[in-house]
């Protein structure tokens, strides 16, 4: 780890840059788990030595934050982006439940909305993968109970079987065209083996238009998913149609003047607004090409 983070985009302190937040108390969590927080096993790992203890060390962080005024906070956001975006929607009740009643709580989740859809070559590649990240982290009994009644624990690992479900207003920001979820829920490496993809998957302007085709089908289902939540009066959504992954803690994404915008807005204003219920914002993207906003995710470092 470094010793130091950048804190741009959401964490900026500078109200030209993040003008909705910049003044706020802001703290960022060091990601060390692997299974976004929620890993709880009380052996060591003998070949390794490493602990599976996620879901401890995010009560301890809390802990140590509400010691120190957390506990009186009036607003407060839980936020992270890919697998802490994932951890924002399964910790999300349990963050506003340590926090008083009068406080607006809400929950920010950037490129977090992982799908369970099977890859090029017809197989169940991310469900088996999450499978396994459940099972190694002990996971089942630190995921949403209502979730894991009616389903086997690493289902509850997908959002879209666990967002429906949420007490705590939530606003979910993605990239229809994620360009992890590309990678590795659409075309992992096993289901092209000869990496045909190769190109494709590096940049989206590569593609070639078969290629293409798979690519607004599964941006088409991955639209099917998240209407699959069902209506909501609190929750909200920027879906944009970048090819990118992690948008909040980047400022070109963030907010200036080159930024992504949907209905004329950047996902700064965006966020805001919902926060603060100027308008509930639940809007989505035209297909790619159309967007014209988009920031070439080739100049820029995705911090994960």
């Amino acid at each position: 780890m470094g010793k130091q983070v950048a804190f741009s985009g959401i964490m900026s302190n500078d109200p030209k840059f993040n003008p909705e937040f910049y003044n706020w108390n802001r703290v960022s969590v060091r990601y060390c788990d692997g299974g976004s927080f929620t890993g709880d096993v009380e052996a060591v790992d003998p070949a390794t030595g490493l602990h599976y203890r996620g879901a401890r060390i995010f009560k301890a962080i809390m802990a140590d934050l509400l010691s120190q005024g957390m506990s009186t906070a009036e607003n407060a956001i839980l936020s992270g982006c890919s697998a802490g975006g994932l951890a924002s929607i399964l910790h999300c009740d349990n963050f506003r439940a340590l926090l008083p009643k009068s406080a607006r709580v809400k929950c920010f989740s950037d490129a977090g909305y992982f799908v369970n859809l099977k890859d090029i070559s017809g197989e169940a590649y991310i469900e088996e993968y999450f499978n396994d990240v459940v099972t190694l982290h002990g996971s089942a009994k630190n995921l949403p109970p209502s979730c894991t009644s009616k389903l086997k624990p690493s289902l509850c690992f997908f959002p879209q079987n666990v967002a429906h479900q949420l007490q705590t207003p939530l606003f979910i920001i993605n990239a229809a065209y994620d360009h992890w979820q590309v990678r590795n829920i659409l075309v992992p490496s096993t289901a092209d083996p000869t990496g045909a993809w190769t190109n494709c998957k590096a940049d989206m302007r590569n593609c070639t238009l078969s290629e293409l085709k798979v690519l607004q089908g599964f941006r088409l289902n991955f639209l099917k998913v998240l209407e699959g939540l069902g209506p909501s009066s609190t929750r909200g959504y920027y879906i944009n149609s970048c090819f990118s992954h992690c948008q909040t803690q980047q400022q070109a994404y963030w907010f200036g003047p080159n930024s992504p915008r949907l209905f004329n807005k950047t996902i700064a204003e965006a966020t805001g607004d919902w926060f603060w219920e100027r308008n509930q914002f639940q809007e989505i993207d035209c297909p790619y090409p159309c967007d014209k906003t988009c920031v070439e995710d080739s100049t820029i470092a995705v911090v994960r």
